[in-house]
């Protein structure tokens, strides 16, 4: 019975995205030529509140945030924040909660899905050909360095992919050698999301998601493989405490 009230709020959940995206999708592509990129950028983020608020409302999944401190406090004070992948429900969380733009380095596969892609295609991110492995990581870090600049948090996932509940991907060091490069701190995030949306799940399960913030790190004088093994290790070890079943 749980199962199938489940398998009901994720085909509700569904739908709500669906029926949300399309038209907030087309208003945020036609606006787009008016405003400016913050703006964009509030404005695409306003949907993942949205859906959001219905994978709350209509499934149950709640979050639990520890940690907003940790965040840089200076408006124009540039960041690396490198988080746990699991889900997709992380992709959509970091917009709705954080107080600065975020520019994802993501696979420009994604800017063909339908509404939701077009929409990202408009806005201020950096897109890759991750094929082209050296002149991917030349544009993360031009485009970085600039968007940096101007107050906007680079987010990566430094596993590169969703990794299964209670395992460890391969950190790459993308992140942190950007964050080298710049000189601007790298910013830890754990989340134990496929406790209740699991990796290429369709059904989501009620239970409370825990966001673990991490202290600064600073990139000054560091290795990026170093610097990477550290935020690993920090990631994988609050990963146990906020999901210890997972690890047994």
């Amino acid at each position: 019975m749980h199962t199938l009230l489940a398998f009901i709020r994720s085909c509700l959940h569904m739908l709500w995205m669906m029926v949300t995206v399309m038209p907030w999708a087309t208003v945020v592509i036609i606006l787009s030529l008016f405003v400016s990129p913050t703006r964009m950028y509030w404005m695409c983020a306003g949907w993942l509140k949205l859906a959001m608020w219905g994978l709350t409302r209509i499934c149950g999944v709640h979050y639990r945030i520890t940690g907003m401190e940790n965040l840089p406090q200076g408006d124009k004070e540039g960041a690396v924040l490198l988080c746990k992948h699991q889900s997709t429900l992380e992709t959509f969380l970091m917009p709705a909660i954080m107080p600065h733009p975020l520019a994802y380095v993501f696979k420009r596969e994604l800017l063909y899905v339908p509404f939701f892609g077009w929409a990202m295609a408009r806005m201020d991110m950096i897109h890759i050909d991750r094929r082209k492995r050296s002149e991917a990581f030349a544009k993360v870090v031009q485009q970085g360095k600039r968007l940096m600049a101007e107050g906007v948090w680079v987010i990566m996932f430094p596993e590169g992919t969703r990794i299964p509940r209670g395992q460890v991907g391969s950190y790459k060091s993308g992140g942190t050698r950007l964050a080298c490069e710049t000189g601007c701190p790298v910013v830890p995030i754990a989340v134990n999301a496929a406790r209740h949306w699991p990796r290429k799940a369709f059904v989501k399960t009620p239970g409370v998601v825990d966001v673990v913030i991490g202290k600064p790190i600073s990139s000054v004088g560091r290795e990026p493989d170093e610097l990477m093994q550290e935020v690993q290790t920090w990631i994988e070890a609050k990963m146990r405490e906020i999901d210890p079943e997972a690890y047994r």
